[in-house]
């Protein structure tokens, strides 16, 4: 650090200013010190180059600090022993050493050459810190293939050749006890369900260079792809080796894979491709020595994988052409023919940073599927402010009610086949997942007695309809409920992991449907093939594995509704509500975990849902204000429309004739008076799908479209970029209409990641208060263990005054009495989780110092003398800098008229000057 404890900053491509100065000198100071940092830093203020330079400036210093040191050690060991020591590598590939040099040592003792953990420290990581029950890859990855065993079939056992291949080797038990043993969960067992990175190693020849890393993760595929864009206007462009890292789904070229379509699918085939490769090579090494042949690329089962000459040149490529994205990777996977997501993690261990999505970082399964290793790193996590929710959302498992039923029929048919020929181990096994099935069905279909329990697929035909309810469950009641706690579920899962069952029974139950010709397809419409039939089990297993976390980690939901056009069928699911230990892993491994955004405040409620063991006073927080100055923005709270009538857009008033029609009046007097883009945000799909329709129907939508197009938010991401495409060119060429108004929806995809700068965004419209639906179980089970963080006395179950059954029923007001009954922590988390919302979409707008927009908050809860008495005032909570600027009261819409044409009048003759 120069110049009285603030550093410089030479790669910042333009004159920062003064804001972005103190931010980069905040992440520079925190670095420095090490563990948690929340930076805040406004959207639209430059915070993401802001980050590269300061963060990555911090880690050329190190080095260069750490050179320095070197060469003193040198000189003095030259000068004790008179000996000449050889230092002659560039500064920039020199390896980091944090403390002393045994930890480089212990760190290469722990990774074998080509940057994965060795199969000898994978073992003894996993027996002596039984990892973590929590570990899960959802996304990333799916289930290993495992090693082959020796099968042992019997001389008087009789199977046809043809189902020879589906018959389970021996399988026998580590431990005395067997699966009914009394299971030891609670106590802190340990056991992941997760693909192992032995099939998928990556047999390069390059040495892993043990050198300081930063990881930069976000949300979505846009956000880091901007990151890259912002990367390259930076020197470290070209000085940094960067790999950009994403799942199978959106970097598989494979055409075959690629069809179809859904990421659990795509992994399942990817990694069978895989094992297809190492059977092959198992047979040829079994034909004796003339049939000896090494491990080559060329035996890979994936077309895109079978030559290791395309991939070094796909690795010599990326060295060549600086830094790319996930889209420039796959289109140089495809230009060369070789597999850019293998590709790209083999750039892991030589990466100076990467760019990955927050579920490759979060997830402890899929860091160690890809061989990231965090200790004495760098861990920046952007887009921060729903962090917590989005961490333990991760380690959520679900499994509906046909999935349950296809697995339970297809492990019956498997056993009914295999049965004679099984040894007592698998028998015993098998027959323990029937009885969780089985129970699992009979919670489902509400069948305690079993009389019910049909195993077909119009099995729901026999539940009531008015039994329909969802519930939630305690881990230990759940399993003491169904008679299943004296099953030893971590044995179950060692099991399934080891002896590769998933995937015997579900290629003959594939083989099974072909034969027979017959498509399994239920009432529905839905088809079951043999990916399908693994998605099932992958989610047996994880809601398996689920069920060995702590007592009071999560809550299992029973829900049983019927499928329907609108919902979905009975499912069961269950929630995780604690992050702690999650995020517990990562602040320990990492030097310094930055947690970035523009709306991270309050913070209080992240640090005791993530890190509730850091003093306050140890969590160092840095908020700015906005590059804007405070004339380019009108922050309007609009009470009242035309009319003269209040906006009140809670649950029980929305959906009025005369409120939706007053927001109509509202939106076409707005199109009169604002220039360019106006985007408006609504509380749901559903929503707006209701205000467009009676808008329709009544002509206040042929009234707009006589002065502005019109778009709406697709519900499908793939169609986005088309829909803002056609709105962008509506406002840059708006003859002989004067711009465009687009209708988006609060929570998605719009509101996050969307940059709608100059004339795509002059006014930002939120209607109402975006509160999630009290209705919702999961949400209720969130603010119930909020509520109780840190008072132990503060709240078990709220008292309702009405039934728990009707209540789960989905009834909105027995939601609002359990949010009335929180004291403080639960209640402002539910306000919070509607704030962020609202902070998120209103800052689509300003992005940039020259920018300019009007906000409205149309709604009279945000007017300066109307609040709920049980809630905070919505304003509280809005940023700082549109708080200074916030007009929160308004006699009438004339004057919100007049506000904003002079408004508009002043930018345009500044803007013009």
């Amino acid at each position: 650090m120069e110049n009285g404890g603030e550093a410089k900053f030479p790669a910042f491509p333009y004159k920062p200013y003064s804001i972005q100065i103190d931010f980069m000198n905040a992440l520079y100071h925190s670095l420095d010190k090490g563990g948690v940092a929340m930076l805040e830093s406004p959207t639209g203020t430059g915070k993401t180059l802001s980050i590269i330079c300061s963060a990555l400036q911090w880690v050329l210093d190190q080095r260069q600090k750490d050179q320095s040191e070197k060469r003193v050690e040198s000189d003095e060991k030259k000068g004790k022993n008179g000996e000449i020591g050889s230092d002659d590598e560039p500064d920039w590939i020199k390896n980091f050493v944090v403390n002393k040099d045994n930890q480089v040592d212990e760190k290469k003792s722990k990774k074998n050459k080509h940057g994965f953990a060795s199969e000898k420290y994978k073992k003894r990581m996993n027996k002596d810190s039984h990892r973590d029950l929590f570990s899960r890859n959802i996304d990333e990855e799916s289930f290993p293939e495992n090693k082959e065993r020796k099968r042992s079939v019997k001389k008087n056992d009789v199977v046809d050749l043809d189902d020879n291949e589906f018959l389970l080797e021996e399988y026998e038990s580590e431990e005395e006890g067997g699966i009914g043993s009394l299971n030891s969960k609670r106590k802190g067992n340990k056991f992941t369900v997760n693909s192992s990175s032995e099939e998928e190693e990556d047999e390069f020849e390059e040495e892993e260079e043990v050198k300081l890393k930063v990881y930069f993760c976000s949300r979505t595929h846009s956000q880091l792809s901007q990151f890259v864009k912002e990367l390259r206007k930076t020197i470290f462009a070209n000085e940094m080796n960067v790999v950009s890292l994403g799942s199978r789904k959106n970097f598989c070229i494979n055409e075959e894979v690629l069809r179809l379509g859904n990421s659990t699918q795509i992994n399942e085939r990817c990694l069978e491709m895989q094992k297809s490769k190492k059977k092959e090579i198992s047979k040829m090494k079994n034909l004796g020595a003339e049939g000896k042949v090494r491990r080559t690329k060329a035996s890979s089962g994936c077309p895109v994988l079978r030559k290791h000459k395309q991939q070094k040149q796909f690795r010599d490529e990326i060295s060549h052409q600086g830094v790319l994205d996930i889209e420039d990777l796959v289109q140089l996977g495809r230009n060369i023919g070789t597999c850019p997501y293998y590709g790209s993690r083999s750039m892991i261990p030589s990466a100076d940073l990467v760019v990955l999505p927050y579920q490759s970082l979060l997830s402890k399964a899929s860091r160690e599927a890809l061989g990231l290793n965090l200790k004495d790193n760098i861990v920046i996590i952007d887009e921060a402010h729903n962090l917590a929710d989005s961490l333990i959302s991760m380690y959520d498992a679900k499994i509906t009610l046909s999935q349950l039923e296809n697995v339970h029929s297809h492990i019956e048919k498997y056993f009914g086949r295999f049965r004679s020929l099984l040894g007592p181990g698998n028998r015993r096994y098998i027959q323990t997942l029937l009885v969780l099935t089985r129970a699992f069905l009979r919670i489902l279909l509400n069948d305690k007695d079993g009389n019910r329990l049909n195993i077909c697929p119009d099995a729901e035909k026999g539940v009531r309809e008015n039994k329909t309810f969802d519930s939630s469950m305690a881990i230990n009641d759940f399993l003491f409920s169904l008679n299943i706690d004296n099953i030893n579920l971590i044995k179950l899962l060692q099991y399934i992991k080891e002896s590769n069952i998933m995937h015997k029974v579900s290629g003959y139950g594939d083989k099974m449907t072909t034969m027979q010709k017959v498509s399994a397809v239920k009432e529905n419409g839905e088809s079951f093939d043999h990916g399908t039939i693994l998605s099932g089990f992958q989610a047996l297993a994880n809601m398996l594995l689920s069920l060995t976390n702590n007592d009071g980690d999560g809550r299992i939901i029973i829900s049983r509704k019927r499928p329907s056009s609108s919902g979905q069928g009975a499912y069961l699911k269950y929630v995780m509500l604690t992050g702690e230990k999650i995020f517990s892993e990562i602040v320990h491994e990492a030097h310094a975990v930055i947690l970035a955004g523009g709306t991270l405040q309050p913070i209080e409620g992240t640090r005791e849902r993530l890190f509730p063991w850091l003093p306050s006073d140890h969590l160092h927080f840095f908020s700015c204000s906005h590059i804007v100055p405070p004339e380019s923005i009108l922050p309007l709270a609009v009470s009242r429309g035309p009319s003269g009538r209040s906006f009140d857009f809670s649950y029980g008033s929305r959906s009025s004739s005369t409120m939706i029609e007053e927001l109509g009046l509202l939106l076409c007097n707005l199109a009169t008076v604002i220039p360019e883009g106006i985007v408006v945000f609504f509380s749901s799909f559903e929503y707006e799908g209701q205000v467009y329709d009676a808008w329709k129907t009544s002509g206040i939508l042929e009234r707009i479209l006589k002065k502005k197009h019109i778009f709406r938010e697709p519900r499908k991401n793939t169609e986005i970029e088309v829909i803002l495409k056609k709105y962008k060119e509506a406002i840059d060429n708006p003859a002989p209409k004067s711009g465009a108004v687009l209708l988006a929806v609060v929570g998605g995809k719009i509101s996050e990641g969307i940059n709608f700068s100059d004339g795509m965004g002059r006014c930002i419209v939120m209607v109402g208060l975006p509160y999630p639906s009290p209705s919702d179980i999961e949400l209720l089970e969130r603010v119930k263990h909020i509520e109780s963080l840190g008072d132990t006395s503060s709240m078990e179950i709220p008292k309702l005054s009405i039934s728990e059954e009707e209540y789960y029923g989905g009834d909105v007001q027995s939601g609002f009495s359990i949010l009335r009954s929180c004291r403080r922590r639960g209640k402002e988390y539910y306000e919070n989780l509607c704030m962020k919302a609202v902070n998120q979409s209103i800052g689509r707008a300003i992005r940039h110092v020259n920018d300019y927009a009007a906000i409205l908050l149309v709604d009279i809860r945000y007017a300066s003398d109307s609040s709920k008495k049980s809630f905070s005032h919505p304003s509280s909570k809005l940023p700082q800098w549109i708080k200074e600027s916030l007009v929160s009261a308004t006699n009438n819409y004339g004057e919100v008229h007049k506000l904003l044409h002079q408004f508009f009048r002043f930018n345009r003759n500044r803007n013009c000057n």
